[in-house]
């Protein structure tokens, strides 16, 4: 998973989907794999790049409270909540897949449909990944690469963000919150949620 934009794209993208970019990037990241030190640092350090004049709810307000959370986290204990919360013995008390969250009926095949349009996208699964293509992490590096890599038009990124995402987002970071095996977690699944929340009051504005 990536964690920011690689700067031939950064050259040519407008500042505001640079950070787009980055902020897929960074979730793909912290909800494919725990954290390791030197990326806890890096966020922690990274604190003051938000005011949160957006208030107590805000999107700087979320990223502040991720970068304290960052700043005080043990790696071994995020690691350790993030292999009993999302992977598990047996079923796991939070599930990172967003089919969960958004399949009605027994007889929907959305991972069929996920697999057709990556695969339209240039985007179909390599063979050495063995992971369902509906993991939140996979779904946002896909944006990541949509909005950087592929510099899609925003009609196409919302259409993919509005059908496998969206639905998903309220659901899986309520989970999250209000699990009792999550707490730096915690702090990723509010700024996910505030970041999500923009990003689809942004498309609604096209």
């Amino acid at each position: 998973m990536s964690d920011a934009v690689p700067m031939q794209f950064a050259l040519t993208l407008p500042p505001e989907e640079v950070a787009r970019a980055n902020f897929y990037g960074l979730l793909a990241r912290l909800f494919y794999a725990p954290p390791d030190a030197n990326l806890l640092q890096a966020i922690a350090s990274a604190g003051d790049e938000f005011d949160t004049d957006d208030g107590e709810e805000g999107i700087g307000a979320a990223w502040q409270a991720l970068s304290r959370a960052c700043a005080e986290a043990d790696p071994e204990a995020v690691r350790e909540e993030f292999e009993t919360a999302f992977i598990g013995t047996g079923k796991a008390p939070v599930t990172l897949y967003t089919s969960a969250y958004t399949i009605r009926y027994s007889n929907e095949a959305p991972l069929a449909d996920l697999r057709g349009e990556l695969r339209a996208l240039g985007l179909g699964r390599r063979d050495e990944v063995s992971e369902p293509e509906d993991h939140i992490a996979a779904l946002c590096e896909v944006m990541r690469h949509l909005v950087a890599e592929q510099k899609r038009d925003l009609e196409e990124q919302k259409r993919f963000f509005e059908k496998w995402l969206l639905p998903a987002v309220e659901p899986l970071c309520a989970a999250i919150r209000d699990s009792d095996a999550t707490a730096f977690y915690k702090t990723v699944g509010h700024f996910a949620n505030r970041f999500f929340l923009i990003e689809h009051s942004a498309f609604e504005m096209l």
